[in-house]
């Protein structure tokens, strides 16, 4: 089926439908925030704590062999990738679709060293545990950096690197945003409510633009910081922030050796503090045209797909045109070696 048919499809069946007047509460693991998929649980035991790794495994109808891993980023979770998961399904591929520690539908450890590395380690484990050995891997924002270093501690085990509008494109405090403590961080995160997480995606993630569609991914956020969990939902953010802030993947881009489809959508201008920083920083941070530019002329096998008029999350601003270009990316990827 064409991708645009499968497009149209989904519109009817698969689009979110909650009103901005909805006011739902979730608890700490997304519990009362349903999946379109069955909600597997990988179990182990990471720094002293058994913790629980929440993730979907959508096997095609028709398979082709390949296995396509998603990512997802800082205020996203693996339920946003629907529509990519259906596509992808229908197009022979096994998709796993975790949520990774500290997000979402897994565990909100109160003491937890979180790392890249470490994230990144937790997936290679999952996968293992479902008997996957290699896989392509697709990042958005957050999950580009998780990508970006899975693919630096594992590429022998790697296909292809797919960074969605990946953040960590730049190094924030050597542009000069300010440090803050993980305390700051935390007391920003128990004032999160779904006006300000409205505002923000509005402006950064749809380039201004705004459709009833994207409501219920705000309440699914907005949910988890009305609960009865919510500070311990909050902390677990405060310390993700933290690793964002101090753990820049851009400085070893020129070391991915497998094929790298980076797909920008030129409206972004996403920054991990641009708040903080002055007047005159801030406004060069997030230049996503630059910044989707520069990092392919550093990652050595590279397609660029540049959106522009789309923001940060093209997967969901226009699935269409996201989705040919994601297939298309797939089925040829960047060369290697001339080849």
């Amino acid at each position: 089926m064409r991708v645009s048919a499968v497009i149209t499809a989904l519109a009817i069946a698969l689009a979110p439908t909650a009103s901005p007047r909805a006011a739902p509460a979730y608890g700490p693991e997304l519990q009362g925030f349903a999946y379109p998929w069955p909600v597997s649980h990988y179990r182990f035991t990471s720094q002293g704590d058994a913790l629980d790794m929440a993730y979907m495994d959508v096997k095609p109808a028709h398979p082709n062999g390949q296995a396509v891993v998603l990512l997802h980023g800082k205020n996203f979770c693996a339920g946003t990738w629907q529509t990519t998961i259906t596509v992808l399904t229908q197009a022979g591929y096994r998709v796993i679709a975790p949520d990774q520690i500290g997000f979402c539908k897994s565990s909100k450890p109160a003491h937890y060293q979180f790392s890249f590395q470490q994230l990144a380690g937790n997936t290679h484990a999952l996968l293992a545990s479902l008997g996957i050995a290699r896989a392509t891997l697709v990042g958005h924002s957050t999950g580009g950096m998780l990508a970006i270093r899975y693919g630096l501690m594992y590429p022998a085990d790697v296909a292809q690197l797919v960074l969605v509008d990946p953040i960590g494109l730049e190094d924030w405090k050597a542009k000069g945003v300010p440090w803050q403590s993980v305390d700051a961080w935390y007391q920003q995160e128990r004032n999160t409510s779904a006006d300000r997480i409205r505002e923000y995606e509005r402006a950064t993630y749809y380039a201004g633009t705004w459709q009833a569609a994207y409501e219920t991914w705000v309440q699914m956020l907005a949910g988890m910081y009305r609960g009865r969990g919510r500070d311990i939902v909050a902390w677990n953010s405060a310390l993700l922030y933290d690793m964002i802030y101090t753990q820049p993947v851009v400085y070893e881009l020129d070391q991915l050796s497998m094929p790298v489809l980076l797909m920008i959508g030129d409206k972004d201008t996403t920054a991990i503090g641009k708040a903080l920083a002055p007047p005159a920083i801030r406004a060069t941070l997030g230049d996503y045209p630059a910044l989707g530019k520069a990092a392919a002329a550093r990652i050595p096998h590279v397609k660029l797909v540049e959106f522009p008029d789309l923001g940060h999350a093209p997967q969901i601003q226009d699935p269409e045109a996201f989705h040919k270009a994601l297939l298309d990316g797939l089925r040829q990827p960047a060369p290697i070696n001339g080849h």
